[in-house]
């Protein structure tokens, strides 16, 4: 099985890609102008942001950006493109021969390219007697798409991939996704020789599912002795399964022009002078590598919170990871809700210094804990030790003036404590921990030794 994606995902700008209208129009059909309309004599005009982000997301896949490129107009009818074609790259996109590393696989990116979003299509009524409405409102959006090699090798694969990515441009770019359901992908699939497209599958649940069909799908064909139509399918959310649409098109019967409206844009220098964000999953892997912890927990952490990832890198500085992790995975997490504020205004020193003292023995462990608390202002709910608790120091002195022979016995025998220790973790039931009434028994042992 081999599959290849195609994946639509608007780029977070104000206004459209080649006019001065806002992204975010509520009412149908109230964010639009000449330009968006396709109006005759309307003019489009390049928003230089959107290039500036295809830029980084081109240098993010490795891909070898084009010093040179232009624009071009692709040919094709359908009422949600007002004039008849849409403006996008063709000859020249942004970069080409890119890669991406997912799960240790190596995906190959074969374009990245800007072009503008058809408007939307809303079919409204009884199956048979269906009405289409037009919104334009998304209609000159600017949308990124990158093109993968056909090198994934299953649905599921699938799936993953674009969920990762989708995780890494979001920190990089900004891409807004609010949920699975934006992405928008066509994706080939073949089993034999020739290829089928499922065109605009929307969300990643989705494309799993259409893509698991269309494979069951071919392979019954081909098991039959017949031969796979290379055509382009849509997929039916509700029936689960991919019907055909039309018989795919090959490139030239888009009749690709240069777009005349629109200048050559020489992008190479700007492209070596941007300098990109550490993404989630990079940093992961450096801080997996660095720090000696395992990936996935690294991957956790870095995916809860950048702030969490930070004070991860700080801890392991200055204590061992082992004892970093132990910290940062249990009480620090625990409390974080409270704690990002306090590690935000301090840079988290606060909690480092906590850390490196239950590391050096300084304090007890359920000390430490109370500390952490208080660095969070979290009211404590756990008992204090033995310093602080004339409880436990009454419960230990009781039960040594009723056996005396315990302070005489552990003078040749160090375990002589050890009855101590059993007799007052019975009566509290766990309302101490074991650490903290070793200490307070060995404390007020040692006054009559």
């Amino acid at each position: 099985m081999r599959i290849g994606l195609e994946v639509h995902l608007q780029l977070p700008t104000r206004s459209k890609l080649f006019c001065s209208c806002p992204t975010n129009g509520d009412a149908p059909n109230t964010s639009v102008c000449p330009t968006c309309l396709g109006l005759p004599g309307s003019k489009p005009v390049l928003n230089r942001k959107a290039l500036e982000l295809g830029i980084m997301i081109a240098k993010f896949l490795d891909c070898r950006i084009n010093d040179r490129i232009w624009f071009s107009r692709k040919t094709y009818f359908y009422p949600d493109l007002p004039k008849h074609f849409q403006i996008t790259q063709y000859e020249s996109p942004v970069g080409n021969d890119g890669h991406y590393e997912h799960e240790g696989k190596r995906i190959g990116i074969w374009r990245v390219h800007i072009e503008e979003d058809p408007g939307r299509i809303k079919r409204v009524g009884r199956s048979g007697e269906e009405v289409s409405l037009i919104d334009y409102n998304r209609s000159g959006i600017p949308l990124v798409e990158i093109v993968t090699a056909p090198d994934l090798e299953s649905p599921e694969q699938a799936r993953a991939f674009i969920d990762q990515l989708v995780t890494e441009l979001r920190y990089l770019v900004g891409i807004n996704v609010q949920d699975e359901t934006s992405v928008r992908v066509d994706a080939n699939l073949s089993i034999g020789e020739e290829r089928v497209e499922v065109k605009n599958v929307q969300g990643l649940k989705n494309l799993e599912r259409a893509l698991r069909y269309e494979a069951t799908r071919q392979t019954k064909v081909l098991d039959a002795g017949k031969r796979i139509v290379r055509e382009t399918r849509r997929y039916d959310e509700e029936r689960k399964i991919t019907l055909p649409a039309r018989e795919k098109e090959f490139e030239e019967d888009y009749g690709y022009i240069g777009e005349p409206d629109l200048g050559e844009y020489h992008i190479g220098q700007w492209a070596r002078e941007t300098v990109l964000k550490e993404t989630p999953f990079a940093r992961a892997e450096r801080m997996s590598a660095e720090l000696d912890i395992p990936r996935q927990t690294a991957r956790q952490v870095v995916l809860t919170s950048g702030s969490l990832a930070d004070l991860l890198e700080k801890l392991c500085k200055e204590v061992p990871s082992e004892k970093a992790l132990q910290w940062l995975l249990g009480p620090i997490s625990s409390n974080w809700g409270a704690l990002e504020k306090v590690i935000d205004a301090d840079g988290g020193a606060c909690v480092i210094d906590i850390v490196k003292a239950d590391a050096s023995g300084s304090i007890t462990d359920s000390e430490a804990k109370i500390r952490l608390q208080k660095c969070a202002g979290v009211k404590s709910e756990g008992t204090p030790a033995c310093a602080s608790n004339p409880d436990m120091i009454s419960m230990v002195n009781s039960f040594l003036d009723a056996h005396p022979e315990v302070v005489k016995d552990l003078r040749n025998n160090a375990k002589a404590a050890n009855s101590v220790i059993g007799h007052v973790m019975k009566e509290t039931k766990g309302q101490y921990s074991s650490k903290d009434i070793v200490e307070c028994v060995k404390k007020e042992i040692s006054k009559r030794v």
